[in-house]
């Protein structure tokens, strides 16, 4: 049988949600029916190259180091598609979008694009590009309803806007209480302190000047409670300095970029997110893959993941403040941080499997629905 050949375009392979989803899903493809190539154009960027190439994945770096290169990349991504006879360009991002549109009529093969993002969070050159060139493709993928709502009533867009939830490897991310107990002492953090913990990009959307804050307001009548933040991005020397401000160097460890992310959900009792918007973070399905109770905002994709006070605290983005009380809830009754615990794990075993993304990419893949 005749593998169909999928190539990825992507502005970068540095530790984001959409790039490390690239690694998560080729774990799962069938590589009898596909062959997977990825183009990278950022060459800093570059910490899950090693990992596409240890699942099977074919990897090109196409140096560009802004925007505008990556557009003048078009010849180049012509002759690979051309020489390496690929059958399908499946586009991340804005960038690598505009990339693909640009190409599609010279290389005549079907084009996707998955939008992780709301189309109001994105610089008004990127939204105008956008919308002017979105018909240019087969088809849109968003990455939840929040964002499929957002390209609808932004874009009116006349190609297919299909959904397809991001999605969890709910065997690796899972809880190991023996692994906590090792992990915890290597961090000198007590072995019944309650961790609040948060993996994610160091940008602005993220708040985490709130993150702190709200951890800061838990510690005054929590002194046991210990902080872990891991990555790295613009913001993070800030945050360093934000962190000594509040007094909490002691107390909250910001270790930068890690590679064994599963290892660092194993140590964390409670996930907190206070991001002012997102798509669907992959970070809150692996925490609550890995066992994680869950406080957060209702930021983006983030509410049709979590049912409040089900399986999870979600607060308006403009309430985050008070996330605190619902921190101080869940510590003052650990039979209620269990129980918040099981049901987000429950959550995503039941709805977001990392196999039911895969199947919905393969069956887009394999469909003639969506040709030249």
């Amino acid at each position: 049988m005749k593998k169909i050949k999928v190539l990825h375009l992507i502005k970068s392979l540095g530790r984001g949600g959409a790039e490390t989803l690239l690694v998560e899903t080729l774990k799962k493809h069938d590589n009898a029916a596909f062959e997977f190539h990825f183009i990278y154009f950022l060459p800093w960027k570059n910490q899950l190259v090693d990992d596409l190439k240890k699942n099977g994945g074919i990897v090109l770096n196409i140096p560009a180091d802004n925007n505008i290169k990556i557009l003048f990349s078009a010849k180049k991504l012509v002759n690979y598609v051309n020489d390496n006879k690929i059958d399908i360009i499946h586009c991340h991002l804005p960038w690598a979008g505009f990339l693909g549109r640009l190409v599609k009529k010279m290389v005549k093969k079907p084009v996707f694009y998955t939008e992780h993002n709301k189309q109001e969070r994105y610089h008004l050159l990127t939204k105008l590009l956008n919308k002017y060139s979105f018909n240019r493709q087969n088809l849109a993928i968003a990455v939840s309803k929040d964002v499929e709502k957002s390209i609808i009533e932004n874009i009116k867009p006349k190609v297919p806007v299909l959904t397809i939830l991001n999605g969890v490897n709910t065997d690796f991310f899972c809880a190991n209480e023996e692994k906590k107990k090792t992990l915890k002492s290597e961090l000198g953090i007590a072995e019944d302190a309650i961790v609040i913990g948060a993996i994610c990009v160091f940008r602005v959307q993220k708040r985490i000047d709130k993150w702190l804050e709200i951890f800061a307001e838990v510690y005054k009548s929590n002194p046991d409670v210990r902080g872990i933040i891991v990555g790295a991005g613009p913001t993070y020397d800030e945050m360093i300095e934000k962190r000594k401000t509040l007094g909490l160097e002691n107390v909250v460890i910001m270790p930068g970029l890690k590679t064994n992310s599963a290892d660092w959900y194993k140590t964390f009792d409670i996930f907190l997110m206070s991001s002012e918007f997102e798509g669907l973070p992959l970070a809150l399905l692996e925490a609550m893959s890995s066992s994680c109770a869950i406080v957060t905002t209702n930021a983006g994709g983030v509410k049709e993941v979590i049912h409040k006070q089900e399986d999870g605290f979600i607060r308006d983005v403009s309430d985050w403040k008070n996330l605190s009380l619902d921190i101080n809830h869940l510590i003052a009754k650990p039979e209620i941080l269990l129980q918040y615990k099981n049901a987000a794990r429950k959550r995503v075993v039941e709805q977001f499997s990392i196999m039911e993304m895969v199947q919905q990419l393969e069956g887009i893949y394999q469909s003639t629905s969506y040709g030249n």
